[in-house]
């Protein structure tokens, strides 16, 4: 049963992976592609967690964790700089 649950989350995970991929590309607005570059750094973030949990080992969820904060950042960085400039 829990096999199951993890791979509907990673085809849920995947399918919004793809939307957020498509966004990124098609978005009108450069605020539109930071919104979906964000979506895509949580998606892979819970493809990191979901390999965790799956291969049972606890490094990749600091891998997760560090993936997460870099990501925080740069968005924020890229907001920033869309906003007022730099």
């Amino acid at each position: 049963m829990v096999e199951f649950c993890v791979t509907l989350a990673a085809m849920i995970a995947g399918c919004a992976f793809l939307l957020a991929l498509w966004r990124f590309f098609q978005g009108p607005s450069d605020a539109d592609r930071i919104v979906a570059f964000d979506t895509l750094t949580v998606i892979g973030i819970t493809g990191i967690v979901l390999v965790a949990f799956l291969e049972g080992r606890g490094i990749y969820l600091d891998v997760a964790l560090v993936y997460a904060l870099l990501s925080f950042l740069g968005v924020i960085v890229v907001a920033r700089h869309l906003e007022r400039g730099l």
